[in-house]
């Protein structure tokens, strides 16, 4: 049985034992969990935020083998040397048949997870939008509880979980590669009409000229699809490896917070809180439509009916519907 009051108190006097033990309630979807989750949130909101103000939200996107672990570690370790402290949160993608994190951020950043003032935690995406959402939305919350003054979001790269972490982020990045056809696949992804900011990695040794090559026509495409007056997201090129236009980077990732200003910071915070609180409502919705004892009973029948073809999708919704309302 988790003791809330106990886990409040050690959130708040940063130990990292309670800040796994919450970011492990707020992920479970045992709905005696969930209950205590949400005392726990309310408890921690009731402490306001960290001192020195909201604390900054990144999230960090690419496509599979771009560098993106590489990179957060060159920049963690360089945000925690200036006196930050950077809580990661890797979304990985789950693993089918255990539900549990398949690639183990920790093991990929061996370097800034031995640092004091980081905290790094895989979490596993359990395979729906909906869970990323929940999750990961609430876990920051802890880790901002702890005064982790940076939080830094790493996607799975694949899908539609860019879009689900960019709508609960102040600032999303985007890594590309040279010579991957990116600058064509982000805009028919949508992907470049989210990003804040773009980098192209790898920008090391033989391979610089052709990243700032590819950063000019990201740059040239971005004009495509980004109307005048918008914030124009900056691009440049970086080396997580050789940790090269790192601290770049993270002044570009500072000067757009700038440009949301006080003002607009706060609006945005809002509107991803109303959200956040209506994707709790298709969460819980979905929870209570999977439990409930009208859908249970004649969901094997349903099953049977649609895959033998007897029952189109449309009927066999409405009937499953009409279980759980009569419930």
């Amino acid at each position: 049985m988790v003791e809330v009051s106990a886990l409040v108190e050690g959130i708040r006097e940063r130990r990292r034992a309670a800040v796994s033990q919450a970011i492990t309630l707020v992920e479970s979807s045992r709905p005696q969990h969930r209950a205590q989750a949400r005392e726990l949130l309310a408890a921690l909101a009731e402490g306001g935020e960290t001192t020195g103000g909201p604390a900054v939200r990144v999230g960090i996107s690419g496509v599979p083998g771009v560098g993106k672990s590489t990179f957060i570690e060159a920049l963690g370790t360089r945000l925690t040397a200036a006196g930050h402290r950077v809580g990661v949160l890797a979304v990985d993608p789950s693993s089918v048949r255990t539900g549990g994190s398949v690639l183990g951020d920790k093991t990929r950043m061996a370097r800034l997870s031995a640092e004091p003032d980081a905290y790094i935690r895989p979490s596993p995406s359990a395979g729906t939008l909906g869970g990323v959402a929940r999750a990961t939305f609430q876990a920051m919350s802890v880790l901002e509880a702890a005064a982790y003054d940076v939080v830094l979001v790493e996607t799975v790269g694949v899908g539609q979980s860019e879009v689900t972490v960019a709508g609960m982020v102040d600032t999303f990045l985007f890594l590309t590669l040279a010579r991957t056809g990116d600058q064509l696949q982000g805009i028919k992804k949508g992907i470049l009409e989210i990003a804040d900011v773009i980098a192209v990695n790898k920008a090391d040794g033989d391979r610089e000229q052709e990243a700032r090559g590819a950063a000019r026509e990201l740059a040239g495409a971005l004009r495509l699809v980004r109307g005048k007056g918008e914030w124009a997201p900056p691009v440049v090129t970086c080396s997580g490896l050789e940790d090269r236009g790192v601290d770049d980077l993270w002044e570009r990732v500072l000067a757009h917070r700038e440009h949301l200003g006080a003002d607009g910071l706060a609006a945005k915070r809002a509107q991803q809180q109303l959200d956040f609180t209506w994707a709790l409502v298709r969460d819980d919705l979905a929870e209570r439509l999977r439990h409930s004892p009208g859908v249970r009973a004649i969901r094997d029948e349903v099953r049977a009916a649609v895959l033998a073809g007897e029952l189109p999708a449309t009927t066999a919704a409405d009937r499953l519907l009409a279980a759980y309302d009569a419930d």
